[in-house]
């Protein structure tokens, strides 16, 4: 019995401390839940870039976003944060060993330097950031993340530029030279801990070590001012080499190494390569490795067809008889390989900091046509697009199969875009572009004895590797395509750290197009890095003027009228890195527009300090050519461009002197002084602000006195042009802008019947203005006429991407263009309402402001955009006399949400999370928290 008594004693005493135990358990929990912070810090970034390696920046700049902990609450916000940097993430845990921030206080999250300290050569560097939330609550350390340095003194550098015997002889119809192999053997004592290899190319690159190709990057390196500059590249390259004999391989692509810009009595007119790395079985390097006269060399199976010239890009001719088994392995003969040539290139090397190439959106074949006339066979791959084109091939030894390029139906080769293949022994084949891209939508393939099947083709739209920031959708199908393709030429334009204005005829970095896509690409992706190199370029090519002409014409060298002369007086070219092409203003303005709204988007002051002596240079060139406060025509036919490609433009004559070019001219030179006065100020140049504020209001007076036309408001020719470029500028007296602008809506909507009459230039100023406007209205008119010209012709016309002209049969322009990209920037801002706070750069604030649109019009629309300071979501619905708004504010910002008068009234939202604070311009304006927001009103239309 008292057995029994004992063990139910035992089993209450278990339900009791069972019962304790589980009160204890739930008293924890909740404490932990009440203890816990609101935000958990996410997407650490250094230098845009996530976890980047090889960079060269001796003070990085550090950034991140949130997550909420809880997504249904509000309010998140950041008090205060601390950032640990540690020589290894053992240490980054425990004892931080570079540096400590220490508690900062306030909401900063964005573009932090880094204050640790002095930074060394090829080391790895591991950083987290812990924050304090609304409450002083402290959040979970951010993932570990990294950056690794690259070669920060020239003096770091030992290895020797090398390349081969064999030079470009621009007198030949078609490439002379072959694209070189390079290698060197050696040997370890035990598999490594650690090598980074730090490349950099004049012509394209791809590296091997033991045979396996390192990354996936293509058309590596980013395109760079090769009279000044080399990008090099840091490569992982300790997982591949073992230890024992290893092999590190080069091949190089000709392309960029022979461009005529780029001549120069220093550099030979080859590609051609230098490379070091240090390798560790430890604390210290055991190995060093580096390019020099050691190194062996042999001609690959591969070679340019073209010049890389305009209009001669040309593509690629593989020869499978030339083929080397294991060139690239220990198990390769060396027998027969010559010895490596050294070269000593005046060449500044410094780190790649902007994501390489890769490759996107696998195509395949839409449908293949039976065998011609001719014996060739035509492929449509359904959609316009430059990039790589793979064709599995069958054969007897020695045929050549034959590529030809085309973005025309009715024309089997467009710019002269070819390529070849030749069978080997084999019998079998593939090709696959390496060193040349093309840009096309149909492809004729000629020597080909069968019809290929679809299986056997399929092609890759080749890119920068940025991310994508947005989506968006609305209720009209033409938006969708217009926004849809406007973001698919972008991707296929800007590859190589610029952006190019075609990708097939001349692949320039023109300075008037960017007006065009830089807007559009910041509000679209992840460009910070992207846009923060093509500045360094244009830094690079300030004092040369423009190339224009025979670039390989033996006499050229930088000498003659228009050929690059050195003239060091703050001119800048028109295309960067470019040198080439013609221009205007507004092409060497995109110095000063560039960087602000760079600074605008990212909060980035940093981009205005760095570019700020490249826009006072700009801005004293103007002052050489003006007189009697009007800048005058300057340089020769080529470089005093205004608009570019209005509607029949090329009938009309574009290339002009006439008073509407200089007039347009002259108000794109006073909107670059008034946007570098506000670069001044925001980095407290007030001087300057204050000289430049003074020269645009005596410039305005000139330029309305000379253009303006009393008797119909209109400045010069009374295009949308000039009174868009003069209503941007601030032009037009106080007492008379709104009679101009009203006079612009004439036009729009009267007089050319709601189409767009404007080029590149005079595009990108017309939607500048009408979005900063918030004149969704007039936007919309011009976006959605499917009759030329505009968008919705193109689309009728069977356009997979945006053409360079309004005009579709026009012979020998292309395609596929960076013209009228314009409208995508729009979308985000206009037409879904996210739009920049003006006086709060970075995103950290923004405003929501619905399109001024009739539920007619438009009844609805979506987008997200990934902006820098965390993801925005916008939802909105005019339906029956209602409207219903849906908006997210990451954690860490705030939103204002301008409605108007009529849609606020009977407005229902969640009085805590929402501030009703005033209103302005018919405008009510409501303070929006961290979090979810829901608003509706009843208010008739």
């Amino acid at each position: 019995m008292k057995k029994l008594y004992f063990l139910l004693f035992l089993a209450y005493t278990c339900i009791d401390n069972s019962a304790i135990m589980a009160q204890s358990s739930s008293n924890a929990l909740l404490a932990e839940l009440n203890n816990r912070s609101s935000l958990i810090p996410r997407d650490p970034r250094c230098e845009y870039l996530t976890d980047p390696k090889g960079i060269d920046e001796p003070h990085p700049r550090l950034s991140w976003t949130f997550k909420a902990t809880d997504t249904a609450a509000s309010g998140q916000k950041q008090s205060a944060y601390r950032i640990t940097v540690a020589s290894s993430q053992k240490l980054l845990g425990t004892k931080p060993d570079i540096w400590d921030s220490q508690w900062v206080s306030g909401n900063q999250m964005q573009q932090i330097e880094y204050k640790g300290k002095a930074l060394l050569s090829d080391k790895s560097y591991y950083w987290q950031v812990t924050v304090k939330d609304e409450q002083g609550k402290i959040s979970s350390k951010s993932t570990p993340a990294s950056w690794t340095t690259g070669l920060l003194s020239p003096k770091d550098w030992t290895a020797k530029w090398i390349g081969t015997a064999q030079i470009f002889d621009p007198s030949k119809p078609d490439c002379n030279i072959t694209d070189p192999w390079l290698r060197k053997t050696f040997s370890l004592t035990a598999k490594p801990t650690k090598a980074t290899l730090f490349l950099a190319s004049v012509g394209y690159h791809e590296l091997y070590v033991n045979g396996q190709k390192i990354t996936e990057d293509v058309l590596s390196p980013a395109v760079s001012d090769h009279t000044k500059r080399a990008r090099y590249i840091a490569y992982d390259i300790a997982p591949q080499l073992r230890s024992g004999k290893n092999v590190i391989a080069i091949w190089l692509g000709t392309s960029w190494s022979i461009f005529g810009p780029y001549i120069d009595k220093d550099k030979p007119n080859t590609p051609i390569v230098i490379a070091q790395a240090a390798i560790y079985n430890g604390p210290k390097a055991v190995t060093i490795i580096k390019t020099d006269d050691t190194w062996k060399t042999h001609l690959s199976p591969n070679k340019l067809l073209g010049k890389w010239d305009f209009g001669h890009m040309g593509g690629e001719l593989y020869d499978a008889s030339q083929e080397i088994d294991n060139w690239n392995t220990t198990a390769c003969n060396e027998q027969g390989w010559e010895q490596a040539i050294t070269y000593s290139p005046k060449l500044k090397l410094s780190a790649q900091m902007v994501e390489a190439n890769r490759l996107f959106a696998e195509i395949r074949p839409v449908s293949i046509s039976e065998k011609r006339a001719d014996g060739s066979y035509r492929v449509d791959m359904g959609v316009n697009f430059a990039g790589f084109t793979q064709v599995k091939l069958k054969g007897s030894p020695g045929d050549k199969i034959e590529f030809l390029y085309s973005e025309r139906q009715q024309e089997d080769m467009t710019f002269s875009l070819h390529s070849a293949y030749i069978i080997g022994k084999s019998g079998t084949g593939t090709f696959k572009n390496r060193f040349n891209y093309s840009s096309c939508r149909w492809i004729t393939i000629r020597g080909l004895k069968y019809k290929p099947a679809p299986e056997d083709i399929k092609g890759w739209m080749v890119r920068t590797n940025y991310e994508n920031a947005a989506t968006f959708q609305c209720a009209d199908e033409l938006q969708n395509w217009i926004y849809d393709r406007v973001k698919w030429t972008y991707q296929n334009l800007s590859l190589g750290g610029y952006v190019v204005d075609c990708p097939q005829r001349e692949r320039l970095g023109y300075g008037g197009d960017a007006h065009a896509t830089c807007e559009t690409g910041m509000f679209n992706y992840k460009v910070g890095a992207f846009y923060t190199k093509w500045m360094e370029d244009w830094r690079d090519n300030q004092g040369t003027e423009s190339v224009v002409g025979n670039l390989h014409d033996p006499k050229f060298a930088r000498q003659a009228v228009q050929s690059g002369r050195i003239l060091n007086n703050g001119i800048v070219p028109h295309s960067a890195p470019t040198y080439m092409g013609g221009g205007g203003p507004a092409w060497g303005g995109i110095v000063v527009t560039l960087p602000w709204y760079i600074y605008q988007h990212e909060g980035d002051k940093r981009v205005l300090e760095k570019n700020f002596e490249l826009v006072k240079g700009w801005l004293s060139f103007l002052d050489l050519n003006t007189k009697d406060n009007l800048l005058q025509r300057y340089g020769g036919s080529w470089d005093f461009l205004g608009d570019w490609l209005w509607p029949n433009a090329n009938a009309e004559g574009m290339n002009n002197n006439k008073p509407e070019t200089v007039c347009l001219n002259n108000s794109y030179r006073v909107f670059n002084l008034l946007t570098a006065a506000k670069i001044a100020r925001a980095i407290g140049k007030t001087t300057e602000a204050a000289a430049w504020e003074k020269q645009a209001e005596t410039y305005k007076a000139a330029i309305h006195a000379k253009f303006y036309n009393a008797a119909d408001q209109s400045y010069a020719d009374g295009s949308m042009a000039n009174l868009a470029a003069a209503l941007l500028a601030d032009v037009p007296p106080e007492n008379l802008r709104d009679e101009v602008m009203k006079r612009l809506e004439k036009e729009i909507l009267v007089n050319k019947k709601g189409h767009i009459h404007v080029g590149i230039t005079g595009g990108a100023i017309l939607f500048k203005l009408l979005r900063n406007l918030g004149r969704d209205d007039l936007i919309y008119s011009m976006t959605s006429q499917t009759a030329y010209p505009g968008w919705g012709y193109m689309k009728a016309n069977d356009a997979t991407t945006i053409w360079e002209m309004w005009e579709k049969d026009l012979p020998g322009h292309s395609l596929l263009h960076s013209s009228y990209l314009y409208p995508g920037a729009w979308y985000i801002d206009g037409m879904a309402g996210i739009r920049q706070d003006p006086a709060k750069p970075g995103f950290q604030h923004f405003i929501i402001r619905l399109p001024l649109l009739s539920a007619a019009q438009m009844p609805w629309a979506k987008a997200t955009y990934d902006s820098p300071a965390g993801l925005i979501k916008t939802s909105w619905q005019r339906k029956d006399g209602q409207v219903a708004v849906q908006v997210t504010v990451p954690p860490n910002c705030s939103a204002t949400l301008e409605l108007s008068e009529k849609e606020a009234t009977n407005l229902s939202y969640e009085a805590k999370k929402v501030k009703r604070v005033g209103g302005k311009d018919g405008y009510v304006t409501f303070e929006l928290e961290p979090g979810n927001h829901i608003l509706k009103t009843s208010a008739a239309r």
